[in-house]
């Protein structure tokens, strides 16, 4: 994402809330579009290397994935689908539910069947929690993500709707969709993120409950089947800077897949127009077929033959969220990596440039999102209110190296960044902007993805940021 015009509003800068304004941030079009909201601790949450340090206890990612896990939530209709990767699956409709997508306008009725997890409580109270799943959808199927929460003053908030998912988007399809308007006068969800409205209030999140809904045509006998359920809960201190990490695990650059956004701009208006908007799936399928896998021929058989890199294409139509109107959605991209085989994705924070050099030392590259000015990063040549690109090595001097898809062409996607100037525009939570505005920054997101059976080493570094 090359563009910093606004697209939509979102929640007030952080900032902003603790003077006690209410200023909106803007956001651009595409994954990193959301400043991360939300950020501001209470002073007597701030530890003395809270400046700007954000150790592992103010992040927590937590998952259902085993067969184990699925035994621990409450079932209404759902079963275990047991196997190498054990799931849930719809095996007695708990009821019927008649729902009209408002992007279609169709209404249609759906057997349903439930499970909710069990109350997770949040290591260090949160502000932001983001969702993210795994999931199959035969045709006819979808799935609703929905999360629920319990506030430091002892009340709860309401189900939250985190997405409505679906693979495909054929007729017998919903549009898989975001939901706006969500709110209770303490929180709000943005897209796909969770957010205390006003942080500086002291007020967080203890604890919550996923609960995913899994609906097919009435009498089919197609099911969704979800693998993996989670959520990542943070609270980040506010910070323009962030203290420098020094080189450790370096040298190593990982043989990625180069593609271009830019070589699609003005493709399929009808999933936001290529170009800028596509830095996420761009990104996501460069990751894709880094695990060896790529859509099938027939899957793109739609893609105008004229078009180079037709999976680029497809990524775009199979992220896009019809409400967002954008490709961009965080936990969709992680839910389209996931739909090709053995693969999983989630998306998280991470605390530091160390940790990604422990993921690209044991082979598993990072997609992060950042927003900087275009003096920010030498280099780019571009400023952003929001893009995402993937990191895949480091120099023998520390220096990232990264596959940028906001670039003219395949053979210039691979870039070296200052170490410093790249840790300062992924990891802080506040930047000011060209106008000189104080807008927000992501904070450390990312998006992981990796088989569903990781090599040992691969396995202990995820074990050890938190990630199972």
């Amino acid at each position: 994402m090359t563009s910093s015009a606004p697209r939509r509003t979102v929640l007030a800068a952080a900032l902003a809330a603790a003077a006690g304004a209410a200023t909106p941030s803007a956001q651009a079009a595409d994954a990193s579009r959301r400043p991360a909201a939300g950020t501001t601790a209470p002073a007597a949450a701030r530890t003395p290397d809270a400046f700007g340090r954000r150790s592992k206890s103010l992040v927590d990612y937590r998952a259902w994935t085993t067969a184990a896990d699925w035994t621990t939530g409450h079932a209404r209709g759902t079963a275990l689908a047991p196997g190498p990767r054990p799931g849930i699956r719809l095996v007695r409709p708990a009821g019927t539910f008649a729902y009209k997508d408002p992007h279609t306008g169709r209404t249609a009725s759906w057997e349903y069947a439930t499970w909710t997890s069990p109350a997770h409580r949040l290591r260090v109270p949160a502000t932001e929690v983001i969702a993210s799943w795994n999931a199959h959808t035969p045709p006819g199927t979808w799935i609703a993500v929905e999360l629920r929460g319990t506030y430091t003053d002892g009340s709860r908030t309401p189900w939250y709707v985190m997405g409505r998912w679906t693979s495909g988007d054929s007729d017998a399809d919903i549009r898989r969709t975001s939901v706006d308007d969500q709110k209770d006068g303490k929180s709000s969800i943005s897209t796909d993120t969770f957010a205390i409205d006003i942080p500086a209030t002291g007020l967080r999140l203890t604890s919550y409950e996923l609960r995913v809904t899994l609906y097919r045509k009435p009498g089919g006998t197609l099911t969704p089947t979800v693998w993996r359920l989670g959520a990542m809960g943070s609270d980040i201190p506010d910070r323009f800077e962030v203290p420098a990490s020094a080189p450790g695990l370096v040298g190593r650059e990982l043989t990625v897949p180069r593609y271009s956004q830019e070589i699609h701009k003005g493709q399929y208006p009808e999933y936001d127009n290529g170009g800028e908007a596509w830095c996420s799936p761009t990104s996501s399928q460069m990751i894709v077929e880094y695990w060896g896998r790529r859509p099938t021929q027939q899957q793109l058989s739609w893609v105008n033959p004229a078009y180079t890199d037709p999976q680029v294409c497809h990524a775009a139509r199979c992220t896009f969220d019809y409400q967002y109107e954008g490709c961009g959605n965080w936990p969709f991209n992680a839910a389209y990596a996931a739909t090709y085989r053995d693969l999983q994705g989630l998306v998280t924070r991470l605390s530091s440039l160390t940790d990604i050099e422990r993921l690209v030392h044991a082979g598993i590259p990072v997609i992060t999102s950042q927003s900087f000015l275009k003096t920010e990063l030498d280099g780019a040549g571009y400023g952003t209110a929001g893009h995402l690109m993937t990191v895949i090595g480091f120099t023998k001097t520390g220096d990232i190296i990264a596959n940028d898809p906001a670039s003219p062409d395949n053979a210039a996607v691979r870039r070296v960044y200052k170490r410093r100037q790249f840790e300062t525009i992924w990891l802080r939570t506040k930047r000011k902007n060209a106008d000189g505005k104080v807008v927000g920054g992501s904070g450390g997101v990312c998006y992981l993805y990796f088989p569903a059976k990781p090599a040992a080493a691969q396995r202990r570094v995820l074990a050890e940021l938190g990630i199972r």
